[in-house]
């Protein structure tokens, strides 16, 4: 697998707020934003943040494009506000599904991008060849269950809920042309409390996903990944 010298480009697929685009902003500006966290957990403080930042070592990357499926997500003007360039790409302009996904490439190729990390992004779309094994996605949960089609933010963790699982957390994965089936790639835990509702479940569990998906970027950009077998 190659290694990057030079920060790799990332283009980055939002659909929302784009929290986890600011994840991984301050683990290549080693510095915490302000305005996005949750207000509590571990991580909650600048003080904090910033010492997690530093103990998780600089993301050696550059944010090229963002790419967001809706014009007023939240995750727009997070983005233009942190001066990032940004593109909205609508499924419902698109007559097809191979039209949307070419006009996604045509951005991302324009952008000169290496790698995509898809972010809160909720729609399906033709991964092209020349990004195979080259788009990553992030999932609340522990693939291959509570994933496919439907399952999304606190519709997870309300099935993770009502199955009394014990444990919960989320995996990192290449993405393929099916809902959360391609290959796996980091996966943390967190534990499930009894007293959990779907908004404490998803606040414990993205408190993982902040270290998750920069170590999952960090090992493709330092070739250490190879698909087709179990490294």
């Amino acid at each position: 697998a190659k290694r990057y010298k030079k920060p790799i480009r990332l283009g980055v697929l939002i659909s929302g707020g784009g929290t986890t685009l600011m994840n991984i902003l301050e683990h290549i500006k080693q510095a915490p934003l302000e305005g996005w966290y949750p207000q509590n957990g571990p991580l909650s403080s600048p003080a904090k943040r910033q010492a997690f930042l530093t103990g998780q070592g600089r993301l050696n990357a550059e944010i090229a494009v963002v790419i967001s499926s809706r014009s007023r997500a939240g995750g727009v003007e997070r983005a233009k506000n942190a001066g990032l360039d940004v593109k909205i790409i609508r499924k419902k302009d698109h007559a097809t599904i191979d039209e949307f996904s070419r006009r996604i490439e045509e951005e991302l190729a324009a952008a000169n991008v290496e790698f995509v990390v898809q972010g809160g992004w909720l729609c399906l779309w033709k991964i092209p060849a020349r990004y195979e094994n080259r788009v990553m996605n992030i999932h609340p949960a522990l693939l291959p269950s509570f994933g496919g089609k439907g399952m999304w933010g606190h519709y997870v963790h309300e099935a993770v809920l009502a199955a009394g699982c014990k444990i919960s957390g989320c995996t990192v994965h290449f993405c393929t042309d099916e809902y959360d089936k391609g290959p796996i790639i980091v996966q943390r835990t967190c534990e499930v409390r009894e007293t959990d509702n779907p908004e404490t479940l998803a606040a414990r569990v993205f408190e993982q996903e902040c270290i998750a998906y920069p170590q999952a970027i960090k090992l493709f950009a330092e070739g250490r990944i190879k698909i087709g077998d179990r490294e």
